[in-house]
């Protein structure tokens, strides 16, 4: 797929429900954190700020949207 038409999304984990699976945002397929295999999904990139993890950008392997994940710092507070 052309990079040009890859799609980037923002998702804030703070508002997922449940045990922090979520649809990816254009082709519906469930990303969940339990899955370690990157058949789903792949980590490109993190982000940390001041010793806080503050946004994980992954790679969406079906669809290839990026999808910034934000909210991090709330879930796990470092003070």
């Amino acid at each position: 797929m052309n990079q040009s038409h890859r799609v980037v999304f923002k998702v804030d984990i703070t508002q997922i429900e449940g045990e922090g699976e979520f649809s990816c945002p254009k082709c519906g397929v469930i990303i969940s954190p339990d899955d370690k295999t990157e058949t789903v999904y792949k980590i490109v990139d993190t982000k940390v700020k001041n010793q806080n993890l503050e946004e994980i950008t992954i790679q969406c392997n079906k669809c290839e949207s990026k999808i910034h994940l934000v909210g991090l710092c709330m879930l796990f507070p470092t003070s």
